[in-house]
């Protein structure tokens, strides 16, 4: 079964689940959980990401395009296919 399906089978399982069950699995997976907006809330995390940006943006920093990213990985595959 794809993740996706999974995905929606829990999905519709706790749209019609009692309350019980729904903080049962909420109490099993509350450790694991990370909230999205988390980072968002993350002061220094945003300053960093918007120096990146920055950096990006006065071409100290150069970006990539995912062509040029992937063939950077296939590169290193076959290097270590050589070895």
């Amino acid at each position: 079964m794809t993740t996706t399906a999974i995905r929606e089978k829990l999905y519709d399982y706790i749209r019609v689940a009692d309350d019980k069950e729904v903080k049962a699995i909420y109490a099993l997976l509350e450790g694991q959980m990370v909230l999205a907006a988390d980072w968002a809330e993350d002061e220094e995390f945003v300053a960093e990401l918007d120096e990146r940006v920055r950096r990006y943006e006065v071409g100290i920093d150069r970006g990539y395009t995912w062509d040029e990213l992937e063939a950077s990985i296939n590169e290193l595959k076959k290097k270590r296919a050589e070895k």
